[in-house]
């Protein structure tokens, strides 16, 4: 098992790693919407849910992987009524790519985002 560090994403602010590779697998931990250079969360959910899978992707390219590769999605959203408009952002990324998916409606998220988004992926 080896846990990956982005260097310029920021570092959890818990006890957890961002990113762990283990026999061919990268495991991410859950990736709010935050911008990681300016560490805000952009306005609106659309925004929201592409600066989360960017963020995804970043790291799972920092891990020497690519998006092709990713296997598995989690999506927390607090409102269903948001999948519509997440769905819509998120084949648009995609293309003609689909992994597999959970899209998950929960209460609040962390820090009041609109959504939070973790994956799994091969490593090469």
């Amino acid at each position: 098992m080896k846990i990956i560090d982005i260097p310029d994403m920021p570092k959890p602010a818990g006890h957890y790693s961002m990113c762990i590779e283990h026999q061919g697998t990268l495991y991410l931990s859950g990736q709010l919407p935050r911008d990681p250079q300016t560490g805000q969360f952009p306005v609106g959910v659309e925004a929201q849910t592409l600066q989360a899978l960017k963020n995804v992707l970043h790291i799972v390219e920092g891990a020497g992987s690519r998006l092709e590769l990713i296997i598995q999605m989690r999506i927390y959203i607090p409102d269903v009524a948001l999948w519509d408009r997440v769905n819509k952002i998120y084949g648009d990324f995609f293309g003609d790519h689909k992994p597999v998916r959970a899209v998950i409606p929960s209460r609040e998220l962390h820090h009041g985002a609109l959504i939070e988004i973790e994956a799994v992926a091969a490593s090469k």
